[in-house]
């Protein structure tokens, strides 16, 4: 039998990229539109004003997303190009994917599609569920594979997003449910279809060093100064939005610290761990994402974030050896522990908060926007709309256990779609390596092999 050409797996990913934003490029020439601007001078001051309120918010995100969630990925010394690279095209192709889908599903009208900043920016909240996601197999697989999970993860996320928020009316304004419990378990679900039983051996390439330890945690920081940007931006603007950021200030400032004591006391010689830092300081913003804009004291946002950053640095110190050995489950950036102990946490937090509130504490309205376009759900003066807290309880217990369930489901069938022979996984040889994918110009810092060994590494890059 002849063998396949080594040349297939890769013209694989500029094939396909182009035939994307070729069709896309279709897509835009034919359905979509921009709004007509108002003829009325309020309507125009409206406009502005949305623009100059949301906008500042939506940059913060936009560095996030870039600049600090790619510099967090930079932890693995041989593979940081590529998690950059990898990272920063994800969450392009991601959005412009999502724009399709949110277009035809919910601003489809008289056979146009109508694009504003509203609509790009949920449509990069379904992008962050892609980036988090492909977190739990960093390293290990190839960019065609990241695009098929962006493709699968796309559209569920968004059916997710809607069941979660507009069916079962569940208060999550940060996305700790939707976007953050979501995208963890899609991961490791995706993680455990792909590899299987088999656990895999500790890589001699996926050691840390010093500097990918420093520039991950430079990403670290730039995520942690914008992060209540990300969770504001959906608010009401007014006394909710203004509730939302202090609350998030609060809980990571309290996770932050936390972070440094549950390390110390867990390492040896109460030296910290770097791993800890990068993660257990941001884990407080993803668990008070869904009760950011609930009347609760300040303490209660203290309180979420040190128990999320004690939870995120337990979940690495021993979850994460304990699910390796036993369910052989692989979680490189350990999303588990950031993103998914977090978040369970959180949505935890928002059923006590609810019971607990009173009738009146502040009078205030509690909303979020979803990609349907207006308030997905509300709730109003301490009563929760049309339903009682008790109700409105369950349903945040409902929304995380279809998260969860929904999720694992999804990423169990994306991960065995996964291990299709044509989307090229790297070998483990030359995995967390960017020679794979790049030019690397200077080499002079490790010395080549010999020249047997250097021909039969070219050979592996050929067949990926």
């Amino acid at each position: 039998m002849a063998a396949p050409s080594p040349t297939r797996p890769r013209r694989l990913l500029p094939l396909s990229l182009g035939l994307f934003q070729g069709a896309l490029l279709l897509f835009f020439a034919i359905f979509v539109t921009y709004d007509e601007p108002s003829a009325r001078a309020e309507d125009a001051n409206l406009v502005a004003n949305q623009l100059y309120g949301i906008f500042p918010l939506f940059q913060d995100i936009q560095v996030m997303l870039v600049v600090g969630l790619g510099l967090l990925l930079t932890f693995l010394p041989l593979y940081g190009l590529s998690a950059i690279a990898h990272n920063f095209l994800l969450l392009n192709f991601s959005t412009q994917w999502a724009l399709v889908l949110q277009g035809l599903l919910h601003h489809f009208h008289h056979g146009q599609v109508h694009l504003d900043l509203h609509n790009l920016l949920t449509a990069e909240f379904a992008a962050v569920t892609v980036l988090i996601s492909v977190g739990a197999v960093l390293g290990r697989t190839s960019p065609c594979q990241l695009l098929v999970v962006a493709i699968c993860e796309v559209p569920i996320y968004l059916a997710s997003e809607w069941a979660i928020v507009t069916r079962l009316g569940v208060l999550d304004v940060g996305g700790t449910i939707t976007i953050h419990v979501f995208s963890c378990y899609f991961g490791l679900g995706v993680s455990k279809a792909l590899f299987g039983a088999a656990r895999q051996p500790v890589h001699p390439k996926e050691t840390p060093t010093p500097r990918s330890d420093l520039l991950s945690l430079v990403g670290t920081l730039i995520l942690w100064v914008f992060w209540p940007s990300f969770v504001a931006v959906l608010c009401q603007p007014g006394d909710a939005q203004h509730r939302a950021i202090l609350n998030t200030l609060l809980a990571m400032s309290a996770s932050a610290v936390t972070t440094m004591v549950a390390s110390s006391l867990l390492e040896r010689d109460g030296k910290l761990s770097p791993g800890h830092l990068q993660n257990g300081s941001l884990a407080g913003g993803v668990a008070i994402g869904v009760v950011a804009d609930m009347a609760v004291p300040p303490v209660a946002a203290l309180a979420l974030g040190s128990l999320s950053a004690v939870a995120c640095v337990l979940g690495f110190r021993f979850l994460t050896p304990l699910l390796a050995r036993k369910l052989a489950l692989q979680d490189q950036c350990g999303i588990h522990n950031l993103h998914g102990l977090p978040g369970i946490l959180g949505a935890a937090a928002s059923a006590v908060a609810i019971l607990v509130a009173s009738e009146d504490t502040s009078g205030s309205r509690f909303s979020q926007v979803s990609p349907v376009g207006g308030n997905a759900s509300e709730a109003v003066g301490g009563r929760w709309g049309d339903r009682g807290a008790g109700r409105q309880a369950l349903c945040q217990a409902a929304g995380l256990a279809v998260a969860i369930g929904g999720s694992l489901l999804a990423g169990l069938l994306t991960g065995a779609a996964l291990r299709l022979p044509c989307l090229a996984r790297p070998p483990e040889q030359l995995c967390f390596d960017d020679s794979l994918y790049f030019n690397i110009q200077d080499q002079a810092e490790s010395p080549g092999p010999g020249s047997t060994a250097e021909e039969e590494a070219l050979a592996l890059k050929e067949r990926v």
